[in-house]
């Protein structure tokens, strides 16, 4: 959606205004007051657009424009108002009976810059160039102060991640070591004790007593019966499964 055109621009004229087509539209709008803009042409009999005619009215054909170069009253003014304002030039020709904002913005940039320019004032900020340098230099040493303790803070975390993450292998791993010599010493009471009284209770036997088929371990093996029974009453098979399990 944008704004209707104020005409077709089909079969207008174009380029300078002459004499006749000024005393037509200072005549209708003298008579008539200015009205709708897109109108005038065609009351006034002007093959012209609604917007040439109000520039032209504007800034060339009203009473009360005033003509010349503009005083350094004025100029003083303009950099006055401009300083709170910017580049409103409308608004700033408010202020000025007689003077266009078209008028204003052209002295603007023609004549009041380079004057301020050459005084060392920037026309945008309206302050002393050194004071902008310096406080431009300001801003950026506050920049580059503000990402270095950025990337400090990011250093830091990171340094703090990998440290605790390595800590947690290392407990982990601790564990692990402690859970497997804990097996390893309940392995080695429950059974190595057995397997020692085993040897030392272990006669010599002959080839004639191993044919007997009557004849069983515990007459070979002295073992007393005291150990079987305090095997059986630590841990029975079905938990040793599920310890070795554990482990597999």
């Amino acid at each position: 959606m944008g704004r209707q055109p104020c005409c077709d621009k089909v079969g207008l004229k174009r380029g300078t205004w002459t004499i006749e087509e000024d005393h037509k539209l200072v005549t209708f709008i003298l008579n008539n007051g200015i009205q709708c803009w897109r109108m005038v042409p065609k009351l006034a009999g002007l093959l012209r657009c609604g917007k040439s005619c109000r520039l032209r009215w504007i800034n060339y054909l009203r009473p009360d424009l005033k003509r010349g170069a503009l005083s350094e009253k004025e100029e003083n003014k303009i950099i006055e108002l401009h300083a709170h304002l910017g580049n409103r030039w409308s608004k700033i020709a408010s202020h000025f009976s007689g003077r266009t904002d078209n008028e204003i913005k052209n002295h603007w940039n023609t004549r009041i810059k380079k004057r301020l320019n050459l005084l060392g004032i920037d026309p945008v900020t309206h302050k002393s160039i050194e004071q902008k340098e310096k406080s431009e230099t300001k801003n950026v040493e506050l920049n580059n102060s503000q990402n270095e303790q950025e990337n400090i803070v990011i250093s830091r975390s990171e340094s703090d991640h990998q440290t605790a993450s390595a800590e947690a292998k290392e407990e982990r791993i601790n564990e692990v070591i402690d859970e497997t010599s804990n097996f390893i010493n309940n392995y080695d009471i429950l059974f190595g004790a057995g397997l020692n009284m085993v040897n030392c209770y272990s006669p010599s036997f002959s080839l004639e007593d191993s044919v007997n088929p009557s004849t069983s371990i515990q007459d070979y093996v002295a073992i007393p019966q005291w150990y079987f029974d305090s095997v059986d009453s630590v841990i029975s098979w079905n938990s040793f499964n599920q310890l070795g399990s554990k482990y597999v």
